[in-house]
């Protein structure tokens, strides 16, 4: 028997059995004496173990104690360890049990046949040897280790490609981003014209767009510093955009110009939308501080509207160059107005 021990010894330490310490088996068997057996067979492996003597025992147990492994017969009161094997390889989602190697117990080779069907990962016939015993245990520790690192693996891989993903939006974001404004910039705004534009041809809605330029931004920068005209622009886009529609796409075209484009918006609707953008910056009023005192600054803005159809608008092109000389006819005719062709 110290012979035998010895073997059985000497096989954990080849197999490096230690670094499975702390493992918890759940034997389940209602022979008590089944179950001292195997304790017996499996000591001075440093396992934990839990004992359950049915089927439903078992379930409870695995709720609670979460096991690494479980060790049943095939035939118990209730419940059977057939029956529990199938309702806990059925539950092997992050959402149920997750996955436990479950070995099955038996004298009859007709219950092994069953269990394996029933996704059993392995089996033992009484009386079993006790050599084999550990060697069946600890390779379906090691079978747990595996498929709970590869687990870990995908949960690695999956935050990693959820990262990925947020950082592919966020640079997706700041190419399609003013930094100064927020607005959308030039390019995103042209790409989403020529969608809009070919979109209004296809069901004849209307297509309106602005161009909206502060007044005198060159000596609002020269009067009150550059950091002070950074606020103006950042005033001016926050007014568009509470002005408009979320539907609507509010743009820096360059400098102090924004642009906007109005899906399925008539003239008459345009022109109010504009007018609308052109008083909230009309009432404005900014705070520049100054060596002689905080100082009121009022700012206004001229703006040119453009519809699709429209005369001479026949691209999305002629659209923006249409607003572009109603904004030019605005500016020349006094500023703080709205322009509109036709």
């Amino acid at each position: 028997m110290a012979a035998r021990r010895k073997t059985l010894e000497a096989t954990r330490r080849e197999d490096g059995l230690g670094s499975l310490e702390g493992r918890t088996i759940l034997v389940a068997d209602d022979d008590r004496t089944i179950i001292s057996q195997v304790r017996a067979g499996l000591d001075g492996a440093g396992y934990g173990f839990v004992e359950c003597h049915d089927g439903t025992e078992v379930l409870s147990a695995i709720r609670q104690h979460q096991p690494d492994i479980l060790l049943m017969d095939v035939e118990m009161p209730g419940l059977g360890g057939v029956e529990v094997c199938r309702i806990v390889k059925a539950n092997q989602g992050a959402n149920g049990f997750g996955f436990i190697p479950v070995i099955l117990m038996t004298a009859r080779r007709t219950g092994k046949v069953e269990g394996l069907e029933l996704g059993a990962d392995d089996y033992l016939i009484k009386p079993f040897d006790m050599l084999e015993l550990s060697a069946r245990v600890k390779s379906m520790l090691r079978l747990k280790a595996l498929q709970d690192a590869l687990i870990e693996k995908n949960r690695e891989l999956d935050r990693a490609n959820r990262e990925l993903e947020e950082k592919r939006e966020e640079l997706l974001h700041l190419s399609r981003t003013d930094g100064l404004t927020g607005l959308v910039n030039r390019r995103h705004f042209e790409e989403r014209l020529l969608g809009e534009f070919a979109r209004s041809e296809r069901y004849r809605a209307p297509l309106s767009c602005f161009l909206l330029d502060i007044d005198h931004f060159k000596k609002v920068n020269d009067t009150w510093g550059h950091p002070f005209g950074d606020l103006v622009l950042r005033e001016v886009a926050a007014v568009a955009r509470r002005a408009l529609r979320d539907v609507d796409v509010l743009a820096r075209y360059g400098g102090e110009e924004l642009v906007a484009l109005l899906p399925e918006t008539s003239p008459e609707e345009a022109w109010r939308a504009a007018e609308r953008v052109r008083m909230g910056v009309e009432a404005m009023r900014l705070t520049a501080h100054t060596s002689e005192g905080p100082q009121v600054v009022k700012c206004t803005a001229s703006i040119g509207v453009a519809t699709f159809p429209g005369d001479g608008v026949t691209s999305a092109e002629s659209l923006v160059q249409t607003a572009d000389e109603c904004l030019y006819a605005a500016k020349a005719n006094g500023r703080n107005q709205v322009r509109q062709a036709g």
